[in-house]
This record gives structure tokens, C-alpha cells and sequence, in this order.
């Protein structure tokens, strides 16, 4: 595939294998660009911003609402791309895009519902007679700076809000999946976004990643990866405005009244889904010493279900990592937790990009599978005595972005809420789920505002205050 810069579809000299996670297959190319390709796709988007800021909010919702359909036609095509080129299973490859399909149609009705407010000046000293107002303005170009792990709805969620709020976009996509981005692009153009409103620029991360967020004509950037990426693209950016949605390491907490059926049904959803390859993952599993052994009875029959294997094959259950170095890192940590004294319950093998789904307890919190993100199909029992212990548990990390509890306790559930920092908590549910139209985003090392089209599009505007005197 051809990337997108300056209204149109272009090769180079230079191209970039996209090779499939489960076998190794090269399923296509896409070119090498440069920071001079960067260069020009923002030449055209400074005339692609021009152009959105003035389209009428009603067209552009009706062009993304288009868009929709489009996307909806295409579904099998594209869900088929992600799983080859990001190596989940077909059927969340299909949850994905109709995932994708739900963002774009919120953004579509978001960008018919921008407005500002009117303020009571006379309420000020000397603001007799005076009436004010706010408006919100599109903040240009937006740069989407996209992950490998949702490799439609992640570039999704950050396209659609810009391209709602009258911007234009240069996305750039992961370098492993860029395949996805790219059919978004044609289906974008298909619906009818203008060619000078949008860019997806194919290449090496750090090269693109330093021309996209040091130059002065983007105006936003909106990242999910790496803490330790993250931190570099604010360090770069200068004065800009970041949304940055960061690394995790999600505690769910098992209390002594807990319904263990329900909890190590989702515990083994959420903890494995994506090959654990996503950032709300179920990761800490810190259970009531009195349930301990019960509920580790109960979750390792559902791991052990776990089929791995080809993601094409209706019967894999899980499919593999993203790259052989990243299944190596998995196996690395559990071999380390368990040298550091954990008891491997099941799993701890890998073949390959394949990683077994993993169990691991008796879990010294202070270990590094306990205390960074892996991102990976395993998960690390510890046993609390107390509530404030799990409590102080769940917040022993540098992360914030989801935690969850089972419990039937109110008073536990609402005390869970208030004291555990993270951007989104779960009661009685696992750590991985979520809306696409709900606020998104994490506290502490897990990043900096907040997804979901209404929100994302307050991110990507400016507001200007307006007196009339």
C-alpha cells in the first residue's frame, strides 16, 4: 500500500515489510517515508485545516456519517487486515471495526454539538451592560500518533474527534500496523473529507515522531504508547496541547464476599484478551487470603481453555504478540517472578510469538512483573489480608489507568472509587472494558486528558472569549 501526503497516494524508493505476527509472512509493503515527507504532508494540511475550519459543522457530520457506511461495507476486509497484520483473533478484529464504526458516528453527532457559554458579566465589577460569551475554535492540525495494539479504533478515536471539530490530521501509524490507517484514509476520502485535509505518513517512529511533534504548524498531538515515549514526545513538543494515554498496570481486587465464578470469568477475559496485549489489561490479581486458593481453583480451568494458535482459525481463543522480542520480554518476567519465589500455575511457555496464557501467585508485589506494565498474556496473584492492604496495594504503582473490584459490599465499592487513583474503576466487572463515547483517560504515569469523541474534541479546540461592550 501507497502512503497518503499532499492529497494523493505515493510510493519511495525505500519500503517497510508488514509482516504477519503468527507466521512470519510479509502480507504487504508500505513506503519508508522521512521527516521531509512530514514536511510536505504539513504544507498541505496548513490549506487542509483552512478548509475544515470553514466546512459547516452539518457537512462535516454528514461526511462522517458517511464515512460510517462505508466503513460498515468494508468490515470483513478490514477486520481480516487487522488480524493479519496485529495478529488478534478474527472475531475482535470484527469487534474492532464495529468498534471503529460506533466512534466515527459519535464524533459524527459530536461535531454538530460544539458550543461555548454565555457568562453573566454583569455579575463582575464595572460589567454592567456588557455581554460575553465563548466560542471554540478548531485548533488546525492535529497529530495522531497511533499504537499497534487496536490498530483501527485507537487511530479512530483520534481521527474522528479531529476531523469533527473542523481540523485536519496527519496520522501517524504504528510501524508494525499501518495497513489498518491507511483503509481508514480511503474510506475518509471515499465519504468525501477534502484530500488536503488528511495525511498518514508510513515510516520509522523516531524519525517521524520528532518532525511531526517539533514542528510549530501542529498545534496538537495526540499519542498512546509508552510512558517512556510519552514522555519524550512532551519534551519535544514544546508549547503545544498533548493528549497522551499511557502505559498501565491494572489491579482487580478480589474481596472475601466476591462471587468467584463471575470474577475468574472475567479476570481470564481481561487478563488475556488481545494476547494481553492491551493497556487496560487485568495484570495485579490481589485476592482475600480467606478466597485465595478458591479463586485461583477457579481461574485456572478458564486459562487453561485458553486455545492459542492461528488467528484466522475460528477456534483460537488467542493469537499471538505483536513480535517475537515482545513474547521473549513475557517469558523473561515470568521466569524472574518465579525465580524471585512465585509458583507458576499455569502457562510460562512460548513458542515463537505464541506466549501460553500465564498464571502466576504467591506474587512479591515488589517484583517487576507486579510493578511495571507487561503487556502480555499473564497475570500476577497476590493475597491481602485487609481491605486498606489491597487498597494500598492496587496504588503501589507510578500508573492510574483502570482498576476494578468484586464485591457486594457498598461501602467497600464506594471506598474502592474514592481512594484508588485511576482514570476508570470497575465495580464487579473486569478492568478491560470499555464505551467509546465514555471519558477516557488515566492518572499519574498513564497520561493526560481524556478519549471519547465529545472529549477528545474539547482537547482539540481552542477557546476564545468574546465581550461585547
Amino acid at each position: 500500500m501507497q502512503m497518503f501526503v499532499a492529497g494523493q497516494w505515493q510510493d519511495r524508493v525505500q519500503s517497510i515489510n508488514v509482516v504477519n505476527p503468527f507466521n512470519g509472512e510479509v502480507i504487504d509493503t508500505v513506503p519508508r517515508g522521512s521527516a521531509a515527507d512530514v514536511d510536505v504532508a504539513l504544507g498541505t494540511l496548513v490549506e487542509g485545516a483552512r478548509l475544515m475550519r470553514a466546512m459547516p459543522a452539518a457537512e462535516r457530520s454528514r461526511i462522517l456519517r458517511a464515512a460510517v457506511g462505508l466503513l460498515q461495507q468494508r468490515a470483513e476486509q478490514i477486520a481480516r487486515t487487522i488480524t493479519l497484520e496485529e495478529g488478534k483473533i478474527l472475531a475482535e478484529s470484527t469487534l474492532e471495526v464495529s468498534r471503529a464504526a460506533e466512534t466515527l458516528e459519535v464524533s459524527a453527532e459530536e461535531a454538530k454539538r460544539i458550543s461555548g457559554e454565555v457568562l453573566p458579566l454583569d455579575a463582575a465589577p464595572g460589567g454592567a451592560g456588557k455581554l460575553g460569551f465563548t466560542m471554540r475554535v478548531p485548533c488546525g492540525i492535529v497529530a495522531a500518533i497511533c499504537p499497534f495494539n487496536f490498530p483501527l479504533n485507537l487511530v479512530m478515536h483520534k481521527v474522528g474527534p479531529a476531523l469533527a471539530a473542523g481540523n485536519a490530521v496527519l496520522i501517524k501509524p504504528a510501524g508494525n500496523t499501518p495497513l489498518s490507517a491507511l483503509r481508514l484514509v480511503q474510506v475518509l476520502l471515499d465519504a468525501g473529507i477534502p484530500p488536503q485535509a488528511i495525511a498518514c505518513v508510513t515510516g520509522p517512529g523516531a524519525e517521524l515522531g520528532r518532525a511531526i511533534c517539533t514542528d510549530p504548524r501542529v498545534r496538537k498531538i495526540s499519542f498512546t504508547g509508552s510512558h517512556a515515549v510519552g514522555e519524550e514526545i512532551c519534551r519535544m513538543a514544546g508549547v503545544k496541547r498533548v493528549t497522551m494515554e499511557l502505559g498501565s498496570n491494572c489491579p482487580v481486587i478480589i474481596m472475601d464476599d466476591a462471587d468467584l465464578e463471575k470474577a475468574s470469568t472475567l479476570v481470564a477475559a481481561s487478563g488475556y484478551g488481545n494476547a494481553g496485549q492491551v493497556c487496560i489489561s487485568a495484570q495485579r490479581i490481589l485476592a482475600s487470603h480467606s478466597r485465595y486458593g478458591d479463586f485461583l481453583d477457579a481461574l485456572k480451568p478458564k486459562v487453561q481453555a485458553i486455545a492459542v494458535g492461528d488467528p484466522l482459525d475460528p477456534a483460537t481463543a488467542m493469537g499471538p504478540m505483536i513480535r517475537d522480542a515482545d513474547a521473549e520480554r513475557v517469558k523473561l518476567w515470568v521466569d524472574e517472578a518465579i525465580s524471585g519465589g512465585a509458583t507458576l500455575v499455569t502457562g510460562g511457555t512460548r513458542q515463537g510469538t505464541l506466549h501460553t496464557p500465564t498464571i502466576l501467585c504467591d506474587v512479591d508485589p515488589a517484583q517487576r512483573i507486579s510493578r511495571e506494565e507487561l503487556f502480555g498474556p499473564a497475570v500476577a496473584v497476590t493475597s491481602f489480608q485487609s481491605f486498606d492492604e489491597a487498597l494500598m496495594l492496587a496504588n503501589s504503582t507510578n500508573y492510574g489507568l483502570a482498576a476494578s473490584i468484586f464485591t457486594q459490599d457498598i461501602d467497600r465499592a464506594l471506598r474502592f472509587a474514592r481512594e484508588v487513583d485511576a482514570g476508570n474503576l470497575h465495580i464487579n466487572w473486569g478492568t478491560q472494558w470499555r464505551a467509546d463515547l465514555m471519558p477516557y483517560g488515566g492518572l499519574k504515569d498513564s497520561g493526560l486528558g481524556k478519549e471519547g469523541p465529545r472529549y477528545a474534541i474539547r482537547e482539540m479546540t481552542e477557546e476564545k472569549m468574546v465581550v461585547i461592550h
